[in-house]
């Protein structure tokens, strides 16, 4: 029978552990003679990222495959042929050295050389070179204390032993090396401050042997995203007439749109490695639209959708005899590793995406489009879901704004246990994909420059006030949440609008002018990413200063709940420390958590587990129900 109570106080069988195990995640799928290996974030192992080959661990803990190029990392393994037999190649978290072993007998032992510095060195998007008796990368190499200090360099790592030799230093940002198939040119893509890689990059070949390269394509305003060879031309990912499309690009620079369309095939390169396209074969390509399998036929110039049961794929694209292996999800499951053969349309999935969690309870989500003050707002509404309960007749439910990080990102309509940790227990969410978002166009990407802030706030607002306009959200129980970029929206919400009752503000952005080159509080990658967000620095400082949380603390429209790791160093706590600082003392109901060992997101169970205990109990504090079975947070004025 159905109970009826209020919302917020449903009892679900999703507990914060059990989304905790959910939040690993899968990485860098690929093929070697047909068999799938891939990287597995283990949160009950402390985080680690396991190396897997068909479903068989390959290297036991502590080894964690894993780097911090970009404070991100990238592609973190490659499996070599070389006369002794098959090797693995890898970065290792701890000391960020790579590291090579016998898949068949996993005794690492270290390829590159141990820094002067503790992770001196960091290595990223690994792949084979010549003979396969290199392992070819980029290096990251720390040139002093300040996080800006930092040099990159297109690396050899010799499999003999012998020190690594430098390729190229085309851009202060590269992604790793791409050989040609007969061993004569090399190509990589490379950009440099103040772009961004979604904002201009440029694909680059150089002979082997030599540094001096021609760049075939991309600028200032067009980003290349991906490069791969076709014989002795160049498929590359790019966006000339803004949308990311594919194109098969001469060592003379020629260049032909395979399939021109509005539509997004690639991607933000957030991190190095990624792949939203792999060939099939015959002029076919499997390749991502907007994150959904599709098949890109160039003698047709058409790009088709496949029908599969899991719609949203990962940039982890890999193909082998007409199967297409990569990661996939859905609303209802979680990631999995898939092949799909493209010619019997038969599914296999390598790990299970059946959730463990109870499907009745996990929220299904409704696309919607939302008319802003600058125009459409994607987003995805999760209602509360729980067979056992009902909310009375007389409320609405409360509603959260989830605002994905990036702020060049995106939310997608997979399982996310998180949300489903809210929903199953009488807490709606809306994923909303505000101005900036990827998977639209450069023009909807561009929406967000310099009015970082102002767009993404008022798209989010939007979103809230409509659901709670049409009676599906309580108005005055509305909260936004957030991490990273997604932590500085609902910062900069709550100190700009009256939408919102509360906020969960996690890892975030809060000081603008910190977060420049010259206030010192980011890394390298992300140091003049504001530049374009919010305008030119210093000449814009004063609007640096008005939209930062960190000065608006008395504007603030309720209470705040802030979570911080404390080795992170993308939004490292500083500005966090200084903002609780600020709320202690002015009455305002607040907690700030912070977690030894954890970095740039949470990835240990414990940690996960705390986050969303206290999350849960902040809500029903601040709107005034009392949820069950967990530790009551403690909010300080």
């Amino acid at each position: 029978m159905v109970k009826i109570a209020p919302y917020g106080t449903w009892t679900s069988p999703i507990g914060a552990a059990d989304a905790a195990a959910a939040g690993g995640g899968l990485h860098w799928v690929d093929l070697h003679n047909g068999r799938p290996w891939w990287a597995e974030g283990r949160p009950a192992e402390g985080g680690r990222v396991a190396l897997v080959r068909d479903g068989q661990d390959l290297l036991p803990p502590p080894w964690n495959a894993r780097n911090r190029v970009h404070e991100y990392g990238g592609r973190p393994w490659v499996v070599l042929d070389t006369p002794e037999g098959t090797r693995v190649a890898f970065t290792n978290w701890d000391d960020q050295r790579v590291y090579v072993f016998d898949p068949d007998d996993p005794r690492p032992v270290p390829l590159s050389p141990e820094p002067e510095r503790h992770h001196g060195h960091r290595y990223a998007d690994l792949t084979a070179g010549p003979g396969h008796a290199e392992v070819w990368c980029v290096r990251e190499t720390v040139t002093g204390d300040a996080r800006t200090d930092v040099r990159r360099d297109l690396v050899a790592l010799p499999l003999d032993g012998s020190p690594p030799r430098v390729l190229a230093a085309s851009h202060h940002f590269m992604t790793g090396p791409r050989l040609s198939p007969d061993g004569r040119h090399y190509a990589w893509i490379g950009w440099d401050h103040p772009r961004m890689p979604w904002d201009g990059t440029e694909l680059c070949v150089a002979e082997v042997g030599s540094s001096e390269y021609r760049v075939l394509a991309g600028g200032e305003t067009e980003a290349v995203c991906q490069v791969e060879w076709e014989g002795d031309s160049l498929l590359a990912l790019t966006d000339p007439d803004g949308w990311w499309n594919l194109f098969r690009i001469g060592l003379d620079g020629t260049a032909k749109n395979l399939a021109p369309c509005a539509e997004e095939l690639g991607g933000p390169m957030w991190r190095l490695g990624n792949r939203w396209f792999a060939a099939i074969g015959a002029g076919r390509y499997a390749v991502l639209r907007s994150g959904a399998l599709a098949v890109l036929d160039e003698r047709s110039g058409t790009v088709t959708d496949v029908d599969v049961d899991l719609p949203v794929w990962h940039a982890h694209l890999a193909v082998h005899d007409g199967v297409v292996v990569s990661g996939a999800a859905g609303p209802l499951a979680e990631s999995a590793v898939v092949s799909l053969d493209l010619s019997t349309g038969v599914l296999t999935e390598h790990t299970s995406g059946e959730s463990a969690l109870p499907v009745d309870y996990l929220p299904v989500p409704e696309e919607r489009v939302f008319r802003g003050p600058d125009g459409d707002v994607p987003a995805y509404v999760y209602p509360p879901r729980n067979p056992d309960f009902a909310g009375p007749d007389d409320e609405k439910p409360p509603f959260v704004v989830h605002v994905h990080g990036g702020p060049t990102g995106r939310s997608s309509a997979v399982l996310d246990a998180e949300l489903a940790y809210l929903t199953s227990r009488g807490i709606g969410v809306v994923a909303v994909n505000y101005g900036g978002s990827t998977g639209y166009g450069r023009a909807f990407r561009e929406r967000l420059r310099e009015q970082w802030g102002v767009v993404d706030v008022r798209d989010c607002a939007t979103v809230a006030q409509a659901l709670a306009d049409s009676g599906a959200a309580d108005g005055d129980r509305l909260a936004i949440r957030g991490g990273s970029a997604g932590g500085w929206t609902s910062a900069a919400s709550l100190t700009s609008v009256k939408t919102y009752r509360c906020g969960m503000v996690a890892f975030p952005i809060l000081d603008l002018a910190g977060w420049t080159g010259a206030g010192g509080e980011t890394h390298d990658f992300e140091s003049r990413y504001v530049e374009g967000l919010v305008g030119p620095w210093p000449a814009t400082a004063d609007r640096y200063a008005e939209r930062s949380p960190s000065h608006r603390v008395d504007r603030l429209a309720g209470p705040v709940l802030l979570l911080q790791g404390l080795e992170d160093e993308i939004c490292p706590p500083e500005q966090a420390d200084r903002f609780a600082s600020a709320l202690d003392g002015s009455g305002i109901p607040h907690a700030y958590l912070t977690f030894e060992g954890e970095q740039h997101g949470f990835r240990k169970a414990e940690t996960i587990v705390a986050a969303l205990q206290a999350e849960l109990s902040f809500y029903g504090q601040v709107f005034g129900f009392t949820p069950e079975g967990v530790p009551v947070l403690e909010l300080r004025r």
